[in-house]
């Protein structure tokens, strides 16, 4: 497949916001997306380049996808790209949290969003089991790949292994098998300049850094600066994917600073889950209810001031690290050995995939898990007797729809919506 050198600016525009409207499903979702636009529709890039800049993005601390839609922009438009790409792909999400959470605190717990919410859950789960069977036809190539991503999921799932780790085992089984895999071939068409890419990553760094010194200095002990200082933390910590991450900041905000409830952690990833964006966007409302619960006198406008300024020091990182990172990766496309390692990393994320869907059937069917320990082995199981019938069927339903009747993703996700509204109208969730 030809890639295109550079599409026009105002078609990459359109076509950023279009995946940006439709990232729904947490980052596999979102990566299904992105592959199905740029790699199968519009055949902007192909799919070695995909993979290696997706592969790259899994190394990095912080949300994968937004990660890879800024390094594909920077592919195809430069820093210009990357801002467009990267920032559009988190707008719908800020705007839509937002929102729900203003919702959330005025109006409390309201049916037909309820019912959006549940549908929409089965859809994630569809998307989610679409990119792992499509990801795995692509990436799966030989036993030792298939052994590879075998072998993340049961350390993930059964072994509770830490994720940096399965990745780097991943990388390294993949290099020492690099001899036999030829080196991609470095398409001169979508080079782009590296000094601007380094000059955009200093201020992007500023950028970050500047508001959140503002803070210390001016506001020491707030709990703006204890957003601006946290969040920060986290967004260079942040390895593991999103669902460790937010065992880190459920613990930390509820049970250290006190932020919010048990329940309202959940509430906000529910939020996250089933609205366009990173799954990672939960941080503007655990951001929004630490300054809602701070601010007797105005405590909205502390909450909106609280959720935006946990998002820019969430992604505001990065950018910088992208715009570090991808020409060095792009210069290293020609190693061979490289090229074997991000493979087998690719093969990995199979495994990684097919953890997250296998998690959220367990969640979203049945309604309790208990953990369940034998030696290494260290795993929630369902407790059978709690299973949500009505959760398992619209699962299943749209399983179903995503797989043999294939309709477009805004198609599936409205179709779900309104089967949730429904269902929840008639009393049965």
């Amino acid at each position: 497949m030809p890639e295109t050198a550079h599409p026009p600016i105002k078609d990459a525009v359109a076509t950023w916001a279009r995946i940006a409207a439709l990232s729904f499903g947490g980052p596999a979702g979102q990566i299904a997306v992105m592959h199905r636009i740029l790699v199968e529709e519009r055949r902007w890039i192909d799919e070695d380049r995909f993979l290696h800049a997706l592969n790259f993005c899994m190394l990095l601390p912080g949300p994968e996808a937004q990660q890879l839609a800024t390094y594909i922009g920077w592919l195809m438009h430069g820093v210009r790209g990357a801002l467009i790409a990267g920032v559009l792909f988190i707008l719908p999400g800020v705007a839509a949290i937002m929102a729900l959470s203003m919702v959330y605190v005025t109006l409390g717990d309201v049916g037909i969003v309820a019912g959006i919410f549940f549908g929409l859950k089965a859809a994630v789960l569809a998307i989610v089991v679409q990119a792992v069977i499509r990801l795995a036809g692509r990436a799966l190539k030989g036993p030792a790949l298939r052994i590879i991503a075998g072998a993340a999921f049961v350390a993930l799932f059964a072994l509770d292994a830490p994720f940096p780790l399965v990745i780097a085992m991943a990388a390294l089984a993949g290099a020492l098998m690099g001899g036999s895999v030829p080196a991609p071939n470095a398409n001169p068409l979508l080079a782009q300049n590296a000094g601007a890419a380094r000059r955009a990553a200093g201020w992007a760094l500023v950028l970050w850094m500047a508001p959140v010194a503002a803070l210390m200095l001016l506001a020491p002990g707030s709990v703006f600066t204890d957003i601006a200082t946290f969040f920060s933390r986290l967004a260079v910590l942040s390895f593991g994917g999103a669902y460790a991450v937010l065992a880190w900041v459920g613990q930390e905000a509820v049970g250290h600073y006190g932020w919010l409830e048990p329940t309202q952690m959940l509430d906000g990833l529910g939020m996250a889950e089933t609205t366009p964006g990173p799954l990672i966007m939960v941080l503007q409302f655990v951001g929004f209810m630490a300054a809602y619960g701070a601010d007797q006198a105005h405590p909205l406008l502390a909450a909106v001031l609280g959720g935006l300024l946990a998002t820019w020091v969430t992604f505001a990182p990065c950018f910088a690290f992208i715009f570090l990172g991808a020409p060095f990766m792009e210069g290293l496309r020609r190693s061979a050995r490289l090229s074997a390692a991000l493979r087998a990393v690719t093969a990995a994320v199979v495994g990684v995939i097919l953890n997250l869907a296998v998690w959220f059937a367990i969640h979203l069917i049945w309604q309790q898990t208990v953990p369940w320990r034998a030696g290494p082995i260290r795993m929630d199981v369902p407790v059978m007797t709690s299973l949500d019938p009505v959760a398992a069927l619209l699962s299943a339903a749209t399983l179903v729809a995503a797989l043999w009747l294939r309709p477009g993703m805004a198609t599936l996700l409205g179709g779900a919506a309104l089967a949730g509204i429904a269902l929840q109208m008639a009393g049965l969730t």
